[in-house]
């Protein structure tokens, strides 16, 4: 069936949300992540695969404008005080990366034969790591906030600002009478410069007045509008300047990070930040040429295997130079060994300046984009190392202990447990995994062991058999259940007092025969209800019946369910919703809370 020429534009948005829809929920189900899967939906679609978009500048559009619009979200997360507070690891640490992984990566390109400004390009381009696969892996990972993500998002940073320093060098080694506005370098490096400061007065004395007037007209389209056009007004100037749209539009994010808009600017953008980075990984995977592969596959895949090897060895030496790790300084070397999406940039820029032939430029991305697919498979090989042996400086593992009761977890639940026992004068044996929680607790006065409670061995060690209560304060549900199998096996007449995490961990522990368990958000979720309340202006007499009637609900509800099933009582849970018309009779539940309330049968209570 022909298409429409008019229902082409149309066909192509389906087939790239179609990509993405296939791709990559089946990578992530394979457990390859997400960006593999764009970059094989893009490659699947692209002119060298399906052939659904046949036009290379078609593609290299779609793909410029993922990685504009991208970079200005990236900007607009970059506020300079922000920059400040991460000086030391961004300019340390990053600078000290990108300087060696520089010098090696220049020295492989020299070895290969390249003219020394040409083999300096090529590996600039491959130092700079791919922001977007990084940060997107990190999130996945729930590592953004740790001091080691933390680190790694200093070197990003240092590596997305030294695109800057780098496009201006590209106009100072063109050859003579090359590059896109020919003549002088000297010239072409002082408008880009012009071009950079103009851009900087357009936002240190324009911005805030323009959005403070677009403000006050309070139309929120037109605030979008005026995003899209402060991003892409900086993209045109950069290009005017010889530089790259990317660049401008990183810099007006950057611009736009400390303006008092800035959030809502955010809360406009953030909806398209996930099918914005999607659209650039496809367009990254449109873009590799198979044909130049097939024609040059021993060339490309010696490059890749080089480039990131040099690259990886480099990131893990300068790791353990500054005292990282060994586990974190591998964790780091697998996530930056690939090229990235300034690349790109870098090396059309490099091309049209004519440091780069189209051959040498069609090589180098294709080793870019392959490093790119395989950063994720690199990340994965890590579940590979064993375990890290945590550092037992200061730290005693548990043997011979005698408390009353024995505590398992000391995170925030498991340290209030022990206040109400300590304050009552007991004995207590308390564990825990975490050595750097142990070490810490012992500054506040509480001496805490190293054990793990899912073993059966541990548990002696700490005195469960002989305690009158075992406390389980850990708050992942299947470590709690396996913990109260372990110790109804091993120690029948120990009582358990569990933590569960919700509700249906709560009816498992009840099947499991424990003595006590409590929902860990429980007490306080109502406690909160009842100070809502009196802010409200309810009486406090009246919001503690109010309370004191849910949690007396909440308990005949649990006791159904047991019985019953997760839908059991549900005609005592209030709703906002009119009751389902499903025939159902809801008697035994209204005497069940009769009788829970000590009211006869059929007596309200």
């Amino acid at each position: 069936m022909s298409v429409p020429a008019e229902s082409h534009q149309l066909v192509n948005a389906v087939v790239l949300l179609g990509a993405a829809v296939i791709g990559v929920p089946l990578f992530k189900r394979l457990g390859l992540g997400s960006v593999l899967g764009y970059l094989a939906g893009g490659l699947a679609i692209g002119p060298f695969g399906l052939g659904f978009f046949s036009d290379p500048r078609a593609i290299l559009h779609v793909a410029e404008l993922g990685v504009v619009m991208f970079l200005f979200i990236i900007g607009l997360e970059m506020q300079p005080s922000r920059l400040w507070k991460l000086r030391g690891e961004i300019f340390g640490l990053g600078v000290a990366q990108v300087l060696a992984c520089g010098a090696l990566l220049t020295g492989v390109g020299v070895l290969a034969g390249l003219a020394p400004a040409a083999a300096f390009m090529a590996a600039m381009g491959f130092v700079l790591s791919s922001t977007a696969i990084v940060m997107q892996i990190l999130g996945e990972r729930d590592d953004t906030a740790s001091a080691q993500g933390q680190r790694i998002v200093s070197i990003l940073l240092l590596e997305d600002l030294a695109i800057v320093p780098l496009l201006a060098l590209v106009a100072l080694l063109a050859p003579a009478g090359a590059g896109r506005h020919g003549g002088d370098p000297w010239a072409q490096a002082a408008i880009a410069a012009g071009c950079v400061l103009a851009l900087l007065a357009a936002g240190r004395w324009l911005l805030n007045p323009l959005f403070r007037l677009l403000a006050a007209a309070r139309a929120r389209e037109v605030m979008t509008a005026a995003a899209l056009l402060v991003v892409l007004g900086a993209a045109l100037l950069m290009e005017l300047g010889g530089l790259s749209a990317a660049m401008g539009a990183f810099l007006a994010g950057v611009l736009l990070s400390e303006s008092t808009f800035r959030h809502q600017l955010e809360a406009e953008i953030e909806p398209f930040r996930g099918i914005l980075l999607g659209l650039f990984f496809l367009g990254v995977g449109m873009s590799l040429d198979l044909s130049a592969v097939a024609r040059e596959w021993p060339l490309i895949l010696a490059g890749v295997f080089v480039f990131m090897a040099v690259k990886a060895a480099g990131v893990y030496g300068i790791a353990r130079l500054l005292r990282a790790p060994r586990r974190e300084a591998l964790t780091r070397a697998a996530l930056l060994a690939q090229g990235g999406e300034f690349a790109f940039v870098l090396y059309s820029a490099a091309a049209a300046a004519g440091i780069f032939d189209a051959h040498l430029a069609a090589v180098l991305t294709a080793v870019v984009i392959i490093s790119m697919a395989l950063t994720p498979v690199c990340v994965l090989a890590l579940r590979l190392l064993p375990p890290p042996e945590p550092s037992m400086d200061g730290v005693e593992a548990a043997q011979d202990l005698d408390g009353c009761a024995l505590i398992i977890g000391f995170g925030r639940f498991g340290q209030i447990v022990t206040q109400a026992m300590l304050a009552r004068g007991m004995n207590v044996s308390i564990l825990d995994l975490d050595t750097d929680a142990i070490r810490a607790a012992e500054k506040w006065g509480v001496k805490v062991y190293y054990g793990d409670g899912t073993r059966a061995d541990m548990l002696r060690n700490a005195g469960a058999e002989t305690a009158k209560a075992i406390l389980i304060c850990i708050d992942d549900p299947k470590d709690a259940t396996r913990i109260v199998r372990l110790a109804k096996a091993e120690f029948p007449l120990v009582k358990l007092v569990v933590r569960a995490y919700d509700r249906i961990h709560a009816l498992a522990l009840l099947k499991e025969g424990v003595d006590f368990q409590v929902r860990e958000t429980l007490e306080s979720a109502l406690a909160f209800s009842a100070g809502a309340l009196a802010e409200m202006g309810v009486p406090a007499e009246e919001a503690a019946d109010v309370v004191a009637d849910v949690r007396k609900r909440d308990l005949v509800r649990l006791d159904l369910e047991v019985a019953g099933g997760l839908f059991a009582g549900r005609s005592l849970l209030y709703g906002n919703m009119k009751a389902p018309a499903d025939g159902r009779n809801d008697r035994a539940d209204r005497e069940a809370l009769d009788e829970a309330a000590g009211n006869p049968p059929g007596v309200p209570g």
